[in-house]
C-alpha cells in the first residue's frame, strides 16, 4: 500500500550519503549559513508588516509581538537544527519526513515546499520591482506601467493596467543564473547585499533614537477597543501571528545542508544563529519606528518606513532605506530558489522525479537544469499571474512544514532514542510539542480568515498526489531497493 510506513530511508544510510555525495560542492561555512538565513528573513516582514501591525493591531507594543513571535518561531527552529545536523542532506523538511514517517509524508512535505519557495519568490520578485521603479523615480526614472506592472496590478489612483512585469522577470532570471554559478558565488553575492541592508537597518535604528519622541509611547500597550486582536494584550498576540511570517526564510537554511563544510557543527549555528540576530533587529527597529511617528500615522500605508523617514527630515535615507528594501528582497529570492530546487533535487534523487531535476552541471556542480526550468516557470508567474491572491501561500506552506519537522522530532526519538545526535533539540517532548501548537494554531486561524487558503494547498496537494501515484512510486528507489 503507498502509505505504508515501512517505505523510509534508513538515516544511517543518509548519513553516509551525506559524507561520500560529490553532486553539491561543501563550501559553506557558519557564516555563509548565518547570512542565507538573514538573507531570507529579513526584507518584507521588516520594511511593510511592522508599520501594519502596529496601526492596526498592537500600537507600540509590537515589539513584544515581535518577542513572541520569535520564541514561537525558535521552537521550530531547534526542531530544525537536530535533524540539519544529524541528516546534512539537501532537501530539508521532504528528507527529515522521509527517515520517520516515510515515503507518502515525504512527499506530500517536498510537493509542498515546492509551492511555498515558487509563490514566495514570484510574490518576492513583483515587490522588488515596486521598489525598483520607486528607486528610480527619486532620479526622475519613471517606468511605464506597460512593463513594469501585470494585467491584475494598477498604479495607485489609476484605472490604468499593466501587461507584463519585466523587471520582476529579469530579477528572477539574474537570481537564476546567479545560482547556477555556484553556490558559493551565491553565497558571496547574498553576504554583499545582507551587509548591505543590515548596514541600513543598523542607520536607521542609530540615527533614529535621536528622533525619538517618548509620547509616542503613551500609551505603549493601547485599550482594547471590544473587539479581539484590536490593541490590548489580545491584540499583541494578533500581531504576533502576523509578524510571525516575517521569520519563516529560516527554514530555506536546512535545504543547504548538503552544501555545508561541516553541517554538523555549522547547520544548527546557522538556523539558530540568524533567528536571534533578526530577532534583535526587528525589535530595534520597531521599537524606533513607533517611536518616531506615532503607530496611528501607519494605518494605510503602503510604505511605512517612509512615514518614520520624514518625521525625521533626513533627505538621504529615503533613497538609502528604498535601496536596502531592493537589495532585502534580491537575497530572499536568491534563499527561495535556491531552497526550491534542492528539495527537488533530494526528490529527484530518490526517483520520486524524472532525474533532470538531479542532473548536476559537470563544472560548477549545482542542479543547472532545475534552476532553468524554476527561473522560466516562477518568471512566468511573477510577470503575468495575480499575486496578491496567492502570496499567503507562502505562509501556509511554511507552517505546514513547520509542523511535520516538529512531529518528525518526536517520532524519530521514539523510534530511535540512542541515535547520535550532534545537536539534541532541548527539552523533549515539551519544545516540539509547543512548536506544533504554536504553528498549528496560526495556520488554522490562517485558513479560517480565508478559506482559500486552504482551498489552493488542497488543489496543489490533489496535483502532487496524481504525480506521485502515477509516476513516483513506480520509479521510488527506496520502493525497488525493499521489493
Amino acid at each position: 500500500m503507498a502509505f505504508d510506513l515501512k517505505f523510509r530511508k534508513d538515516i544511517t544510510q543518509l548519513q553516509s550519503d551525506a559524507a561520500h555525495s560529490t553532486d553539491l560542492k561543501r563550501t559553506l561555512g557558519p557564516v555563509n549559513l548565518v547570512n542565507l538565513g538573514i538573507g531570507a528573513i529579513i526584507g518584507a516582514g521588516l520594511f511593510s508588516l511592522t508599520g501594519i501591525a502596529a496601526a492596526e493591531h498592537a500600537g507600540p507594543a509590537v515589539t513584544i509581538s515581535f518577542v513572541i513571535a520569535a520564541i514561537g518561531c525558535a521552537f521550530a527552529g531547534l526542531c530544525y537544527a537536530e535533524f540539519a545536523a544529524m541528516i546534512p542532506m539537501a532537501g530539508s523538511a521532504y528528507t527529515y519526513a522521509y527517515a520517520t514517517m516515510g515515503e507518502l509524508f515525504a512527499w506530500i512535505i517536498g510537493w509542498d515546499l515546492v509551492l511555498e519557495y515558487a509563490v514566495g519568490a514570484s510574490t518576492v520578485a513583483v515587490s522588488w520591482s515596486a521598489y525598483v521603479a520607486k528607486f528610480l523615480a527619486y532620479f526622475n526614472v519613471h517606468l511605464p506601467t506597460a512593463i513594469s506592472m501585470s494585467y491584475w496590478q494598477t498604479p495607485p489612483g489609476s484605472a490604468e493596467h499593466g501587461l507584463v512585469n519585466i523587471p520582476a522577470m529579469i530579477i528572477v532570471f539574474a537570481v537564476s543564473l546567479l545560482l547556477i554559478r555556484g553556490i558559493q558565488e551565491s553565497a558571496r553575492a547574498n553576504a554583499i547585499v545582507v551587509f548591505l541592508k543590515v548596514a541600513v537597518v543598523i542607520i536607521f535604528i542609530g540615527l533614529g533614537f535621536a528622533y525619538i519622541n517618548a509620547d509616542n509611547y503613551t500609551p505603549y500597550i493601547p485599550e482594547n477597543t471590544g473587539s479581539f486582536g484590536h490593541f490590548g494584550w489580545s491584540g499583541i498576540l494578533k500581531a504576533a501571528g502576523m509578524v510571525f511570517f516575517a521569520f519563516i526564510g529560516f527554514d530555506a537554511v536546512s535545504t543547504a545542508a548538503q552544501e555545508a563544510k561541516n553541517p554538523q557543527r555549522d547547520m544548527p549555528i546557522g538556523i539558530l544563529g540568524s533567528l536571534v540576530i533578526c530577532t534583535i533587529l526587528y525589535v530595534l527597529f520597531s521599537y524606533v519606528m513607533t517611536g518616531v511617528a506615532n503607530y496611528t500615522e501607519f494605518a494605510g500605508v503602503a510604505a511605512p518606513v517612509a512615514v518614520a523617514v520624514e518625521k525625521m527630515g533626513i533627505s538621504w535615507l529615503g533613497p538609502a532605506i528604498n535601496l536596502a528594501i531592493i537589495a532585502g528582497y534580491s537575497s530572499v529570492i536568491l534563499v527561495m530558489l535556491l531552497g526550491q530546487s534542492r528539495v527537488f533535487f533530494s526528490m529527484s534523487k530518490d526517483g520520486l522525479l524524472p532525474k533532470l531535476f538531479s542532473d548536476s552541471h559537470p563544472k560548477y556542480k549545482t542542479p543547472w537544469k532545475s534552476n532553468i526550468l524554476f527561473a522560466c516557470v516562477v518568471s512566468l508567474f511573477a510577470g503575468f499571474a495575480p499575486i496578491a491572491i496567492v502570496g499567503e501561500m507562502t505562509s501556509v506552506g511554511t507552517l505546514f512544514a513547520f509542523i511535520v519537522v516538529c512531529l518528525a522530532v518526536l517520532v524519530l526519538r521514539y523510534k530511535e532514542p540512542d541515535r547520535p545526535r550532534p545537536f539534541k533539540t532541548p527539552w523533549v517532548p515539551l519544545i516540539p510539542v509547543l512548536g506544533i501548537l504554536a504553528c498549528g494554531t496560526l495556520l488554522v486561524s490562517l485558513c479560517v480568515s480565508d478559506w482559500m487558503h486552504a482551498a489552493r494547498l488542497f488543489v496543489w496537494l490533489g496535483i502532487g498526489q496524481l504525480v506521485y501515484y502515477f509516476y513516483s512510486i513506480k520509479h521510488s528507489k527506496v520502493r525497488k531497493a525493499q521489493a
